[in-house]
């Protein structure tokens, strides 16, 4: 018995011998459009609704120069070539959050500006004088940069709600867009310690060492619950199978290090799916162990349901 071996050559050759439909009328060429994907996702977590915003999405290059900063090119690219991965650029998502408890619609993270935000919002069904709540995780540009749109406030009904030891620490920065977008809402903003809770359903959670007070935010309604984690890791294999490589944005690289392994491990025992604010679009995935760091799986429907 002869078997057929498929390779991608065989595969084109043999399209390449079919005969060609002549007699078919021609039509106009369709366009090309571009890639393009939704700017929202909507799932529940018991009865809350979970909205992940793509704010803004785009290339950069040269990941090694952001990725495993402690490892040699040859080790980096031979991880990368492993998860199929070019090393000459990487993907980058900007992913915001939108939880509809029913009582308070709440937004996790603004993007880098008031226009990515707000289209994201308005593409979910959302206005941005409709939220109740902004919760700021860090204070990174590309989370606060949409607070404020030409000097006023984005979000013009909101409260606003972060970690204290990350606002104190970037309040003795002389930082640029701390001082022009987070520093004006300060008398309208929580300061949050580990265990805090800002609504119903909600609990900070101390996350050092990507910046001095990062923090990662579990939600829970009915039985369920989903954690809203930021930037402690930053890529889907760089950060999660090699959770002890440095990251270029990790102020603290350490102390990033050992975060990152604890709330990996944490996902991954508990089996708990989570939105990664860099997590390839639309952002929500579990975490499984894989020897001695751990795999990214993203969701498929488990949150439909």
């Amino acid at each position: 018995m002869t078997r057929t071996v498929f390779t991608r050559r065989s595969v084109l050759a043999s399209a390449a011998a079919l005969p060609v439909a002549s007699a078919l009328p021609a039509f106009a060429t369709a366009p090309m459009l571009g890639t393009a994907t939704a700017k929202f996702n909507r799932v529940t977590v018991g009865g809350f609704e979970v909205t992940t915003l793509l704010a803004a999405t785009m290339p950069r290059p040269d990941p090694h120069s952001i990725f495993g900063l402690n490892v040699s090119e040859e080790e980096f690219n031979a991880a990368s070539a492993a998860a199929n991965l070019p090393t000459d650029q990487a993907q980058f998502f900007f992913t915001p959050t939108v939880v509809n408890t029913g009582n308070e619609l709440v937004l996790f993270d603004t993007g880098l500006n008031a226009e990515g935000i707000t289209g994201a919002l308005e593409a979910a069904g959302y206005s941005a004088d409709m939220i109740d709540v902004v919760v700021i995780t860090h204070m990174h540009g590309d989370h606060i940069g949409g607070l404020m749109n030409e000097g006023t406030p984005t979000f013009p009904n909101a409260r606003y709600a972060t970690g204290a030891v990350e606002f104190d620490a970037w309040a003795k920065a002389e930082n640029e867009k701390f001082e022009a977008n987070m520093r004006p809402l300060a008398e309208m903003t929580t300061m949050m310690d580990d265990g805090a809770s800002g609504f119903a359903g909600h609990m900070a959670m101390a996350a050092f060492g990507h910046t001095p007070g990062h923090m990662v935010h579990m939600i829970e309604s009915e039985g369920e619950a989903l954690l809203i984690a930021a930037d402690f890791a930053n890529h889907y294999v760089w950060s999660l199978a090699y959770p002890d490589w440095e990251v270029k944005f990790d102020m603290d690289k350490p102390a990033a290090a050992t975060t990152r392994r604890k709330i990996l491990g944490m996902l991954a025992a508990d089996k708990l799916p989570f939105v990664g604010y860099h997590m390839p679009w639309p952002g929500t995935g579990y975490v499984e162990t894989d020897g001695d760091g751990f795999r990214y799986v993203p969701t498929s429907y488990q949150l439909m349901l």
